[in-house]
């Protein structure tokens, strides 16, 4: 039986989990005790991973109408200064899973979202640790109003330009962050796709089987 490889064995994993890490090490948490200590969360789950040399189970990858815009999107993240993140990106997007996390997706999102898990409890990187992923959005996108039962859950805009219920407008290299049961909608600019990453952090038993689902309501 072939042993499953381990990040020490997927190097471009490993150097993606580490330039996760020092996006989260380098932003500024804009003076908010509560960012700054999300972010040390995020790192050392960060961490524990590298450390623990977690499974890899690389997928063949599965695109969505809206992965048309990837191209796009990373094109206009090479020009920030998490460049290196985003060439990070492209040496494993042939194994990225774009999915909806719906079970019926609602009327016009499935042209305009998808997202792509890339820690967690179904990998690529498989750990209970915490939740790292993707999530792209078409130009004019409206993602629903929703909110998360017991997870902690920040984005960083990549590319493109986002509006998080309508009161504020994040660039590239903003973080937005949504503490437990926070409801949150985002809408994204006319012009460009907007490539966000996210993490998520919370108990094991929250952040298993997870998935980006949309509630109106916080998920039980």
């Amino acid at each position: 039986m072939t042993e499953q490889p381990r990040l020490q064995d997927r190097p471009d994993w490993l150097y993606l989990l580490r330039d996760y890490y020092e996006l989260y090490r380098r932003l500024s948490a804009g003076g908010s005790a509560k960012i700054r200590s999300h972010q040390k969360t995020v790192r050392d789950g960060i961490s524990r991973v590298i450390k623990a040399n977690a499974e890899v189970q690389e997928h063949e990858p599965l695109g969505k109408p809206v992965t048309a815009h990837w191209r796009r999107a990373l094109d206009n993240g090479r020009m920030e200064r998490h460049a290196p993140f985003i060439r990070a990106l492209e040496s494993v997007q042939g194994h990225l899973v774009w999915q909806y996390g719906y079970e019926k997706v609602p009327r016009g999102l499935e042209r305009k979202y998808a997202y792509a898990e890339l820690v967690g409890p179904t990998g690529p990187v498989i750990t209970d640790e915490v939740i790292l992923g993707l999530v792209l959005f078409a130009p004019g996108c409206t993602y629903p109003a929703h909110a998360h039962d017991g997870i902690s859950e920040s984005y960083i805009c990549l590319s493109g330009a986002v509006s998080e219920n309508d009161q504020g407008v994040y660039a590239p290299g903003s973080l937005i962050f949504n503490p437990p049961e926070q409801r949150h909608r985002i809408t994204v600019a006319e012009q460009n796709p907007a490539l966000l990453c996210y993490a998520w952090t919370g108990a094991r038993e929250k952040l298993a089987n997870q998935k980006m689902v949309f509630s109106r309501g916080p998920r039980k």
